[in-house]
């Protein structure tokens, strides 16, 4: 293959790459290791955090009142767990030993990545049957769950199998706290 032809096709792979790929490449550095490091790893934290924390004070909340007051305390909650997640993030490492990247981009991937675990599942409660909405946001929890498997899995090469098993094992855990509280 001639340099030519090699150039235009690394430049139509690069082109098939998708642009927020291609950005997260550029401000992380190009080694996958540190694409882990200083993207992946931040953003499953907040996403497991977000999703698995909430889920015991909105289901508590639906069973306990209304869907109403489940959709306000699952938006409070995923707000407030998303700045709290944020900061710890940031200020737990500077990068500067471990390599991580910067503390603040750290802490604002975990912040946003844990607000829209906690947003997501609170959604339904929009519908103003409660069992309804506990039905709906049981599948968008499930759905949840096997996104963070699934990131587990193609990034940090953990089984889907055992990853599916201990995200499903948490979450469970928390339910069933929220549905203990809530029923009391």
């Amino acid at each position: 293959m001639s340099a030519r032809a090699a150039s235009a096709a690394a430049a139509l792979c690069a082109r098939r790459r998708p642009r927020l790929r291609r950005i997260i490449t550029r401000v992380s550095g190009d080694e996958r290791q540190e694409f882990v490091l200083r993207i992946v790893q931040p953003s499953l934290v907040g996403m497991i955090d977000g999703t698995v924390s909430t889920l015991a004070p909105i289901f508590a909340a639906a069973i306990s009142s209304s869907s109403h007051t489940a959709l306000v305390v699952g938006i409070a909650t995923a707000l407030g767990a998303g700045v709290s997640m944020g900061f710890s993030e940031a200020l737990s490492d500077t990068g500067e030993e471990t390599g991580r990247g910067s503390a603040v981009v750290r802490g604002a991937i975990t912040g946003v990545a844990t607000t829209l675990g906690g947003v997501f599942h609170s959604l339904p409660f929009v519908i103003r049957d409660v069992h309804t909405a506990l039905i709906v946001a049981g599948i968008v929890v499930a759905v949840e769950l096997f996104a963070i498997a699934w990131v587990r899995y193609r990034f940090l090469k953990v089984s889907l199998r055992n990853s599916l098993v201990m995200v499903t094992f948490g979450g469970s855990i928390v339910v069933l706290i929220g549905v203990l509280v809530g029923s009391s």
